[in-house]
């Protein structure tokens, strides 16, 4: 298996000593993913020749393939697997066992191998945390955050903020449905003291007030070129800070308003490099090196 990218149809046993890593989504051409895990074994074959075996691909694969595609991939031979938009959610009944902490987030992004099938965890709020902090010299202890979306990610990070002792947040969505589900699940565990929540075209006006504000957009609007920006950015102080999970492309047109306003911003890149990093901890329990990863990246 090379970085190439896969269908379900061309998943194939591989071979005696192989072991295969792969990326699953719909749409899944623009991840970046296969380049920064490689370059990460390729650092550690240096130090143990059997991690020259392991390779890491993408797979597109429609929701609807999704039940298909995990027993395939495990009597093939994977070991490990990533989840991108829209699996994140909808694996979970297909899951043998699942980490404590995906739980709560109610999501997961990592599938590791285990005997009796795929064990879930969930890597994006580490990777959100350490993004943060590396990118906008965030902490999230006593921030206030404002997340956009209701899917997965952004229920994840919610649940990271709300875990690091954030001291508010705001969620936002367009379908209020969806938003009222996360608010209910995230209050079970957190209480609702901390959680607020609004549609995206009903901005309350105290938000856009607050100094240092934490925007994170966790939608996917932004993947496509044509998008529409998820916020207007206009009424917002000019101290906050946005980030965008999304890192390809790398300017988004909510991160072209955020630098028009002179805000703090980055996109997604660092959180993928992170929560890559930790997933491959996860496989490989091997001593993983972000710097390698986004050599991978660069190159």
């Amino acid at each position: 298996m090379h970085d190439n990218q896969l269908t379900l149809d061309q998943i194939k046993p591989l071979a005696d000593g192989r072991v295969g890593l792969a990326v699953l989504g719909f749409p899944i051409n623009h991840s970046l993913s296969p380049h920064l895990h490689n370059a990460a074994l390729a650092q550690l074959a240096c130090h143990d020749e059997k991690f020259k075996n392991w390779k890491y691909g993408k797979v597109e694969l429609a929701a609807s393939d999704l039940g298909k595609a995990l027993p395939k991939l495990w009597d093939c031979g994977y070991k490990g697997l990533n989840l991108t938009i829209p699996h994140k959610v909808e694996v979970l009944p297909l899951l043998s066992s699942i980490d404590p902490d995906a739980e709560i987030m109610g999501a997961v992004n990592t599938l590791v191998w285990k005997e009796d099938g795929w064990h879930g965890c969930n890597t994006d709020g580490y990777g959100l945390e350490a993004g943060l902090r590396e990118s906008l010299s965030v902490e999230l202890e006593n921030a206030q955050v404002l997340i956009l979306g209701a899917g997965g990610a952004a229920r994840a990070a919610a649940a990271q903020c709300l875990k690091s002792r954030c001291k508010k947040i705001w969620l936002a969505n367009r379908s209020i449905g969806r938003l009222t589900e996360v608010v209910h699940a995230l209050s079970k565990t957190f209480g609702s003291k901390r959680i607020q929540s609004f549609q995206l075209d009903s901005l309350p006006s105290e938000v856009g007030n607050i100094k240092g504000l934490v925007i994170i957009n966790a939608t996917s609007l932004g993947l496509k070129r044509e998008d529409l920006c998820p916020i207007e950015l206009d009424g917002f102080d000019p101290s906050c800070k946005v980030y965008d999970m999304i890192y390809n492309p790398a300017v988004t047109k909510l991160l072209e308003q955020a630098k028009y306003g002179k805000m703090s911003h980055a996109n997604g890149l660092s959180m993928l490099v992170h929560q890559a990093a930790r997933a491959l901890d996860l496989w490989t329990q091997g001593s993983v090196s972000v710097s390698s990863m986004y050599s991978g990246v660069r190159a």
